[in-house]
């Protein structure tokens, strides 16, 4: 059988971009967005934007990995040595896992356990986490329990996702499934009646991912106004001159609207490497304000009241929601083998990101209390201006990573439309597309003045759209491709009846609590 040419095989493969389901850029709190070479910068749909080099070229071709945390990863490689260039080195990938799984999803954590209840000890940890099964929740201390558990279990469906797709591409012929390709083929290849249900599985993962990234911006505008409202007013909090947090909400949005006509991912790739290091110079200067003058741990409540535990499971959930990250990550390695080992690249970039998220989570909620905040900038002293510049730089860097997590609903809604566009014979002026962008960041200023709440929105977010595309979606994606035994569907049947119950009761809790800010 003759070799095929890269360009070939990708024409082979049809829909080889990964599409990112996050983080959470940083986030980690998802890591949605996705992977394109420089040059196919809005040529074609978000879903097919891979390129193969000229064999002859030996130019560094230079890959984008937008995340749903907002980190822009930039992957560089001499000479590919597949269409997709995988020579990422573990080490390389191991750094862009971390950037892409610790964003701003960490800095809710201290509210997160504020909500769930501190945990003392790591035996009260083990016992009570058992005893979770077993009676109501009224034990104690259960937050580091909780956040470690589903922490694992979040890597665990990522683990499902990897092998899914690996066994999916190897069935379709496929060099590279996104996370919506991997649905649609998981039902696609069945030969009963859920073959039927792969268009609608594919779109259900785009939709959620939509709506995720939308959330994000709201998120993201927020916090922007909440924290240069901190700034801007720091000497007077009570001013009768303090304006209104609704009108640095519109400040902000003003200001994103020439923002986001950057259509470019290429042009936005020095500011998001600015981000980054922002980010890391902030997340060390919290870290060290949270070490110092710790209370005792009596003095914090060991278990949340019972109404606020659905948000805590929102809030945790939104902070691990990076699953999509891993597909194209896991593609762009050279040794891919090294990715899901029992000590590989997943595994131990999970668990450092476990221990930073119950850290920051444990010592800011310790340190702060009942007054710990949606952001734990937002708790930072406001007569200290190194952690002014603190709330400045998260603020910088989050208005940087707005147009990246814009850059996801953008496309996959705006060719959509031009596709219905063209199907009904009408032609869609170009200018069309800068109005539907401004139309969608003014609806984001909307949403956000209407609820201008951190915690509630990550809660609402986590809880609404991160259950499914975090646990839900994966466990169905494992059901669907592989056959399996009793426990093999008992474990994937108690991982979506968890996401189900996380996604009813969160959503209804943070709706409820919404309802009592008006």
């Amino acid at each position: 059988m003759p070799l095929r040419t890269p360009e070939q095989s990708l024409e082979k493969a049809g829909e080889s971009s990964p599409l990112l389901s996050s983080g959470s850029p940083i986030e980690n709190e998802t890591a949605i967005g996705d992977l394109q070479p420089e040059d196919s910068v809005n040529t074609v749909p978000a879903d097919r934007q891979i390129s193969c080099p000229d064999e002859s070229s030996k130019k560094d071709m230079e890959y984008h990995l937008l995340t749903a945390s907002g980190s822009h990863i930039v992957v560089k490689s001499d000479i590919p040595t597949d269409a997709l260039g995988a020579t990422t080195t573990n080490m390389e990938c191991l750094m862009h896992l971390l950037k892409g799984m610790i964003g701003t999803g960490i800095l809710a954590m201290p509210v997160a356990y504020k909500n769930g209840g501190l945990l003392a000890i790591w035996q009260k940890c083990i016992m009570q986490s058992i005893a979770l099964f077993m009676m109501p929740v009224s034990g104690k201390n259960v937050s580091l329990a909780v956040v470690s558990i589903i922490g694992i279990i979040c890597t665990h469906c990522m683990h499902i996702l990897v092998l899914s797709g690996n066994e999916l591409c190897r069935r379709t012929q496929n060099s590279h499934l996104d996370y919506a390709s991997v649905m649609e083929k998981a039902f696609e290849t069945r030969e009963d009646r859920l073959k039927n249900w792969s268009k609608f599985a594919r779109n259900l993962v785009n939709a959620f991912l939509i709506i995720t990234q939308y959330g994000f911006c709201c998120v993201y505008t927020v916090f922007v106004a909440q924290n240069i409202k901190q700034v801007a007013e720091y000497k007077d909090t009570q001013s009768l001159h303090a304006l209104d947090p609704k009108i640095y909400i519109i400040i902000v949005s003003a200001f994103l609207i020439p923002y986001v006509m950057v259509k470019s991912l290429k042009a936005l790739a020095p500011f998001s490497t600015f981000a980054n290091l922002l980010n890391f110079v902030g997340l060390t200067l919290i870290i060290v304000n949270l070490l110092q003058g710790l209370h005792d741990i009596k003095e914090r409540a060991s278990v949340g009241e019972l109404k606020t535990i659905p948000l805590f499971f929102g809030q945790a959930i939104f902070a691990f929601e990076g699953i999509g990250l891993v597909l194209p990550l896991h593609n762009k390695m050279a040794d891919k083998p090294a990715f899901l080992g029992k000590a590989g690249v997943l595994n131990l970039g999970l668990t450092i990101t476990i221990a930073l998220y119950n850290a920051v989570g444990f010592y800011g909620y310790l340190k702060f209390g009942d007054e710990t905040r949606g952001s734990v900038t937002l708790n930072l002293p406001n007569d200290d201006w190194l952690y002014l510049s603190v709330k400045l730089m998260f603020a910088v860097s989050l208005f940087i990573s707005y147009g990246l997590q814009f850059y996801v609903p953008i496309n996959i809604i705006w060719p959509f439309i031009l596709e219905k566009a063209e199907q009904r014979g009408k032609e869609v002026p170009k200018i069309a597309e800068y109005f539907f962008r401004i139309g969608l960041v003014v609806f984001t200023c909307g949403l956000s003045a209407l609820v201008p709440h951190l915690d509630l929105l990550i809660s609402l977010i986590g809880a609404f759209a991160s259950s499914f595309l975090a646990l839900i979606l994966p466990a169905v994606i494992d059901l669907v491709t592989f056959p399996a035994n009793k426990l093999i569907c008992f474990k994937n049947w108690f991982i979506i009846v968890m996401g189900l119950v996380g996604f009813a009761t969160g959503t209804y809790s943070s709706l409820v609590e919404i309802a009592k800010t008006f």
